[in-house]
């Protein structure tokens, strides 16, 4: 069973690891509980959406990066052969074509 919250552990801990901060360190910016923190990367926690924001500023990333990092965990875990890369027009239209994504 693919759990969405050991996924975005994962993510984290790459990140900041990428980065060469420490849980410590990370958990301080974010303002979260250290050891919540360690829980969350270690996906035995699920993290709010406001925990994940806070966090993924405290890794100076963006929180869609983040997600889609996750997303494209997922879709290999499904076994899926092709990424989709869909922005809804919608979307596109609201922040500016000078910013999108696609």
């Amino acid at each position: 069973m693919i759990l969405v919250r050991q996924e975005i552990g994962e993510v984290l801990r790459d990140f900041r690891q990428q980065k060469g901060h420490t849980l410590r360190q990370v958990a301080g910016r974010a303002s979260v509980a250290l050891g919540y923190l360690s829980e969350v990367e270690r996906g035995q926690k699920e993290a709010s959406s406001e925990i994940l924001a806070s966090v993924a500023e405290a890794l100076d990333v963006p929180i869609s990066l983040v997600m889609r990092q996750v997303s494209d965990r997922i879709s290999v875990l499904e076994g899926l052969q092709t990424f989709p890369d869909v922005v809804p027009d919608d979307l596109v239209a609201e922040v500016g074509p000078e910013l999108s994504l696609r």
